[in-house]
């Protein structure tokens, strides 16, 4: 009887590794061939050039607003399968990228030009941050919430950020929680607050 049961806990413990390593394994899955197109005939060149990213060399004015260009799977289909992304981020003068997080990679940002004031926070609640000057690079570890912010009132800042998937996707923790329908009560309890404060945020964010 204690040899059966030793064989069960072992049994046990065998397929509880297996499911964890196969969580620890999540991500973009491998592909079985060099690439993914949606029509293999024709295939050029032109397929894997991205040219989205040139309104940025003949840019004559910085946006007024916080901004974000992508080159994921969504924009560039020639990322399928390749576990890799690529952002330019251009912020204003006192210009903030809100909390969030990218919940299938990590973000490696690189600071081409300004400074900026970055940070996370892990599942502990430990908050990490930094102050980047240009040449600087941060990593934001995957599925973690993190922002970035540029304090200074007088002169822009700009990023490229590289991600470990072809869809990193972003969670913005400000439009997830106050710019969906999720009830006001909750809200205000969860937030240890009143129903009025969290119909302030939501029009705030309308």
């Amino acid at each position: 009887m204690a040899s059966r049961i030793s064989t069960m806990k072992l049994l046990s413990l065998v397929l509880s590794s297996f499911v964890i390593v196969q969580i620890a394994l999540a991500g973009d899955p491998d592909i079985l061939s060099d690439f993914i197109v949606p029509n293999q005939n024709n295939v050029d060149g032109s397929f894997f050039t991205y040219t989205g990213m040139r309104v940025l060399v003949n840019q004559s004015t910085f946006p007024a607003n916080f901004t974000i260009l992508k080159a994921s799977m969504v924009e560039f289909p020639a990322l399928n399968g390749q576990s890799v992304s690529y952002a330019v981020l251009q912020y204003p003068a006192s210009s903030l990228n809100p909390p969030h997080t990218h919940p299938r990679a990590a973000e490696l940002l690189f600071l081409v030009d300004g400074s900026l004031e970055v940070g996370f926070v892990d599942t502990t609640n430990k908050l990490f941050t930094q102050n980047l000057q240009a040449g600087d690079m941060f990593i934001f570890p995957k599925g973690l919430v993190h922002y970035q912010y540029n304090a200074d009132p007088n002169n822009p800042a700009i990023a490229i950020s590289s991600f470990g998937s072809a869809n990193a996707g972003t969670v913005s923790l400000p439009k997830t929680l106050f710019a969906t329908n999720i009830d006001d009560t909750i809200l205000a309890k969860s937030f240890k607050t009143d129903v009025s404060t969290i119909q302030a945020l939501k029009a705030g964010l309308a």
